[in-house]
């Protein structure tokens, strides 16, 4: 079984939490081109983030709706990011979880993966009461994927290199979804996006959510996290 140590972050700054991520991929990444040096551990980072949009690699910066202006008046900032997906919106009430897995470790491809990271969220929303699934063509978890009211709820965005990941995914929890209003989320113009508040009709209680989140993705990835514990 792989080890993984987990950590919550709390609230944090995006910049700085890229830049602990950076840190952690390079150490592993280091770490496998030199056969005589230890492996490193895998991480798995829970953060909540300030309000900032975040733009992958392959996005386009005319999905981002507003300007500098505006955005200082609303109390976001704005990166471009190195990971896959276009543009995103993290903020408070949403759960961003960052894995910085050795896949080789795990006996697995980056679509195996990704594919592996949707299931432990589709599993969880379960949980919670939500029926989720996949949208053909798209990353991330949706619900009711193959209508005209097709939104999404999590986010998905990774980069690989080396066989080690990095960014993760975003699950709208207790998120105020005005922010979405002020970008095309992950490209699409024609799709909405939501919260567990918003479908389940109430406030979540958010630690209570973090808790069965990392629950779900130990039981797919098939690890036990260690470190602080979230219980």
């Amino acid at each position: 079984m792989t080890t993984v140590i987990f950590e919550d972050l709390g609230v944090a700054e995006y910049k700085k939490v890229w830049d602990y991520q950076e840190q952690l991929f390079s150490e592993m990444i280091t770490a496998k081109q030199n056969p005589d040096r230890k492996p490193v551990d895998s991480h798995l980072l829970f953060v909540e983030h300030p309000h900032v949009y975040t733009l992958g690699k392959s996005g386009h910066e005319n999905n981002l709706l507003i300007n500098d202006a505006f955005l200082q008046r609303i109390g976001a900032t704005y990166f471009k990011s190195n990971r896959g997906g276009d543009i995103t919106y993290h903020g408070p009430g949403q759960i961003v979880g960052y894995p910085i897995f050795d896949l080789e470790a795990m006996s697995m491809q980056i679509k195996t993966y990704i594919h592996l990271l949707e299931q432990s969220i589709i599993d969880a929303l379960d949980e919670l009461g939500l029926k989720s699934s996949r949208l053909d063509g798209a990353t991330g978890v949706w619900l009711d994927a193959e209508s005209k009211t097709a939104r999404k709820i999590c986010a998905i965005g990774v980069k690989a290199s080396r066989h080690v990941t990095m960014h993760g995914f975003a699950l709208n929890v207790n998120t105020d979804l005005s922010y979405f209003n002020h970008i095309n989320p992950c490209g699409f113009v024609d799709k909405g996006v939501t919260s567990i508040e918003k479908e389940l009709g109430e406030r979540q209680d958010f630690e209570k959510v973090k808790v069965i989140v990392k629950k779900h993705i130990g039981k797919v990835f098939d690890f036990e996290p260690i470190g602080l514990p979230l219980e």
